[in-house]
């Protein structure tokens, strides 16, 4: 049998190609496209111009005139990508307005028309999606120079400044950081099959590695956004219409369905990074493959809101051998010990991200003037996320779990 020459790491990037996963940005479309051919460049003039056409009031004047484009022009799936993200940003500043409580609960034909169809082609839903505004909204100024904040910026911008620059680009960063893990993982599963503990904690540790400088990577946020700015501004553009009294009864996409459509906002938890180390490291949300409480339906539902070439890898690491039983099948101390300091650095992770939520979204909520709404809708909507859950209680579910992965000393 002919000797194979290439490495465990150059077969797995073959591999992953076919799940759109690359090798330097790990889940992130890599070098998206800026700018769309004739006649969709109109499209990316509304996009490129939002704040000020919000702010002017000429942004729904502007959509309304738009004409129904096909979308058979739109060739190749980064063209695709941006016209999916330009279209999100589109509907997002058409519903939401100036975020004064002016809403629009119906979708004009010329946009709803072609965003649907673009959206069944891509597989992803018609709203604003993390793989949109955080995976496909990014450029360097400097095409030679590292991928850092300061030598980035995004394509498309909402009102409220740097803001929204600060929140994808740092969430980007997050991604990239544990990215470097993922190319580890064929690795892992090599090990266990042959049983080699050895390669199997050098692996651990690699990724034990990434996902601690994701940690740091997700400290910039404290930089670069402001809370006040993200919850009386940005936070409102990605809101959606699920789980949202503004919009009850959802959306309707005028021209496509007779009845209004609900669906969830951006959330980090459409973040298909971190679910893959949770299947990798065996941390469960569901018993049976049922999701076993509230949160680990929505991690389940947020699934649909990912590439499906995302969600196709999420199911083949879940049908690989489980690294969790290898552990405890060993005795090993020092696997085991490795092992949970994965599992230790997901608790970290999941921590800092409900000390962010805390910062963000709880405190600027609890001094906010129920003035301008109802004090039910103003309870109902200060603790849900732009994904519609009520978030900390999510978050303190899903690090119960993740804690309760964490292997016991005998």
């Amino acid at each position: 049998m002919a000797a194979d020459k290439s490495s465990p790491v150059e077969k797995s990037w073959t591999i992953f190609k076919e799940y759109h996963i690359d090798e330097d940005v790990g889940f992130a479309l890599p070098l998206p496209l800026e700018e769309l051919p004739h006649p969709y460049d109109a499209w990316i003039s509304i996009a490129r111009n939002l704040p000020e056409l919000i702010n002017n009031n000429q942004l729904r004047v502007e959509v309304e005139k738009l004409a129904t484009l096909s979308i058979d022009g739109l060739r190749g799936h980064k063209a695709q990508r941006l016209a999916h993200l330009v279209l999100g940003y589109i509907t997002m500043a058409y519903v939401w307005g100036r975020g004064d409580g002016d809403i629009r609960k119906v979708l004009p034909s010329n946009i709803a028309v072609p965003y649907c169809q673009l959206s069944e082609k891509l597989g992803l839903p018609p709203i604003l999606l993390y793989a949109d505004c955080v995976l496909a909204n990014w450029k360097k100024k400097d095409p030679n120079g590292p991928m850092t904040y300061e030598n980035m910026d995004i394509l498309f911008s909402f009102p409220g400044g740097d803001c929204g620059k600060g929140f994808f680009l740092v969430s980007l960063l997050v991604e990239i950081a544990a990215a470097s893990a993922i190319k580890v993982i064929p690795n892992i599963f090599d090990a266990v099959q042959r049983e080699d503990t050895d390669t199997l904690q050098k692996a651990l540790l690699d990724i034990s590695s990434s996902l601690h400088k994701a940690r740091e990577a997700f400290s910039q946020i404290h930089e670069y956004v402001d809370p006040n700015l993200f919850f009386n501004v940005l936070r409102i553009y990605l809101s959606g219409w699920k789980g949202n009294p503004l919009l009850s009864e959802g959306l309707l996409y005028e021209g496509v369905w007779d009845t209004p459509k609900k669906f969830a906002g951006g959330s980090a938890a459409q973040s298909s990074i971190f679910q893959c180390f949770d299947v990798l490291l065996g941390i469960q949300h569901t018993v049976g493959g049922v999701p076993s409480d509230f949160a680990a339906e929505f991690l389940q539902e947020m699934r649909t809101y990912m590439p499906p070439a995302h969600q196709s890898f999420l199911l083949s690491l879940k049908a690989k051998p489980s690294v969790r039983e290898f552990v405890l099948s060993k005795g090993n101390a020092t696997l085991q010990k490795i092992y949970n300091e994965c599992v230790e650095a997901m608790v970290s992770l999941r921590n800092y991200h409900l000390q962010i939520v805390a910062k963000y979204i709880m405190i600027p909520a609890s001094r906010q003037s129920k003035v301008e709404r109802s004090s039910e809708e103003a309870s109902e909507s200060e603790s849900k996320g732009t994904g519609g859950t009520n978030i900390m209680d999510f978050l303190k579910t899903v690090r119960v779990k993740t804690v309760n992965c964490l292997l016991k000393e005998d």
